[in-house]
């Protein structure tokens, strides 16, 4: 009994991870209306209203290896990508907003202004096309990994890794080099 209710919560979880999936957002189109959370209470971050040039980078998880490996070279490059006219890094998680401060915090323990956002209920990541389903790793829907330039609320670029572990074409100096 005990393995036919885990076969069908796992099948209800797969449709609604392929509900909540979209067609994958494209150069072009505008980035969702939806707010993200940089505090506990109240979501305020709204990405698709910051005029100018932004980067949005999604992640699968705060605290795992490959997003800890990978979001510090934007922390250390942040001046490189304000030079290159870009008024701010948003850096988006499926997890809520005491674990991405927490996660900011471990990674940046003398600040940033590269902002961390939670997308805590995969709203945001859905909308976008670039919800994966990671049941088996992290517990439930995730963001694909993925790199959004946008500008004035549209997206310029969009670059998604194959796999979530890899970190290849979203590395923030293989960002660097194609602006």
């Amino acid at each position: 009994m005990a393995s036919l209710v885990a076969r069908a919560a796992g099948a209800a979880h797969s449709v609604a991870v392929s509900i909540l999936a979209q067609s994958q957002i494209k150069e072009g189109d505008k980035i969702p209306e939806i707010l993200l959370k940089d505090n506990p209470e109240t979501a305020t971050v709204k990405v698709h209203d910051i005029p100018g040039k932004i980067l949005i980078c999604g992640v699968p998880g705060a605290f795992t290896p490959p997003c800890s490996s990978q979001i510090p070279a934007y922390i250390e490059n942040y001046q490189k990508f304000v030079d290159k006219g870009f008024g701010g890094i948003y850096v988006v998680g499926v997890n809520d907003a005491f674990v991405m401060n927490a996660w900011k915090e471990k990674l940046a323990p003398q600040g940033t202004p590269v902002q961390f956002v939670a997308d805590d209920q995969a709203q945001f990541v859905s909308a976008l096309g670039l919800v994966m389903d990671a049941t088996g790793l992290l517990g439930g829907p995730r963001s694909k990994r993925f790199v959004i330039i946008a500008q004035d609320g549209k997206v310029n670029r969009l670059k998604v890794e194959d796999e979530a572990p890899n970190v290849t074409c979203t590395r923030a100096d293989s960002v660097l080099e194609d602006l």
